[in-house]
């Protein structure tokens, strides 16, 4: 006789007495619950912080606001918006890079996603290993305006004016090597005026500290983006002269192009981008990117942006990353 196995052995007793158990004994034996593979984590199971690397009031602040709204409504925890602000927009995005808690997020620009890795080699975080790109939100041509004291009436008067009295004239920007700052800076070289004798730059902390001093006549002058001067423009606060856009906008159409100004080849955009911590699972990525094009779809809300001067192109994260990695020139949020 072949020796019996020693699991076989170990499941007799197992075995008999089941067998004898009565008939609900068995049944409850066999009703025993198989185990089942662990859940996953709900997503978020607390509330979401959303920073801004600029002031309340600023035109990322308000676009980060509309999406932190309707994050809160569809994700069953609140969305908090955080103003980190300085450096161009560097402060804040390099917090949303270093956030470990799998909660932050944040709203950037062009500056601090695109053009920082190329001005500032001491830059603390790199946008390309450390962030993760949710989606792009919105995008705006810029204007370049003036102080109605500054004698110039077209971009012409305005290049002549700077080529005639270097270091005379100063203009603002939300940060050194911010879009607005390069914009000027590119502006300047084109009409024959070298910015570093040219012009004093001043960098501010964001757009509104920044136009208050251009209303009051403490600068000259400032590129920005349309949706953060609008207001001015139309109470007669500043004078436009060109706006960078690839044609003239419906929010003040009465402003040449680059182009038409006699700087062609120069037309550049701002953009605000949704962003995350590298490492931040990519089903959470497409989630929130979902959310975004949802929050910007709402005719309000869309009515609101495009009234101020923006253009929706939420995007997904493919679409987002492909707009960082074409390092553009030029353009502040």
């Amino acid at each position: 006789m072949p020796p019996i196995p020693r699991r076989a052995l170990l499941a007799a007793p197992l075995a008999a007495a089941t067998a004898l158990a009565p008939p609900a004994a068995q049944a409850q034996a066999q009703a025993q619950p198989q185990p089942q593979p662990p859940q996953a984590q709900p997503w978020p199971d607390r509330p979401l912080r959303l920073i801004v690397p600029f002031p309340a009031g600023s035109t990322p602040d308000s676009t980060g606001r509309a999406i932190a709204q309707h994050l809160g409504q569809v994700l069953g925890q609140p969305c908090v918006v955080e103003n980190r602000p300085g450096a161009g927009g560097n402060i804040g995005t390099d917090a949303v890079a270093k956030a470990t808690d799998g909660h932050t997020i944040g709203v950037s620009i062009n500056g601090p996603l695109s053009t920082a890795p190329a001005l500032f080699p001491g830059l603390p975080y790199d946008p390309v290993r450390d962030l993760a790109p949710v989606s792009l939100l919105v995008r705006g041509a810029q204007l370049l305006v003036v102080h109605p004291s500054v004698p110039a009436q077209d971009l012409a008067e305005f290049l002549a004016l700077v080529r005639a009295s270097p270091g005379r004239l100063s203009f603002g920007s939300v940060g050194s090597g911010s879009g607005g700052h390069l914009a000027m800076l590119d502006l300047l070289a084109r009409g024959g005026a070298p910015a570093t004798e040219a012009m004093l730059h001043v960098p501010y902390r964001g757009f509104p500290p920044a136009v208050l001093d251009l209303i009051a006549g403490r600068i000259d002058a400032m590129v920005l983006i349309a949706a953060g001067v609008l207001p001015q423009l139309r109470a007669g606060q500043v004078r436009a002269l060109a706006v960078t856009a690839e044609a003239r906008i419906p929010q003040a159409p009465e402003v040449p192009t680059l182009a038409e100004a006699g700087i062609p080849g120069a037309a550049s955009y701002a953009w605000n981008g949704l962003i995350a911590p590298a490492g931040m699972p990519a089903g959470r990525l497409a989630r929130l990117a979902a959310e975004a094009q949802r929050a910007l779809a709402a005719p309000e809300t869309r009515r609101l942006l495009e009234t101020a001067g923006f253009e929706v192109v939420a995007s997904d994260p493919e679409g987002s990353a492909a707009t960082w990695r074409r390092r553009p020139p030029a353009g502040a949020g």
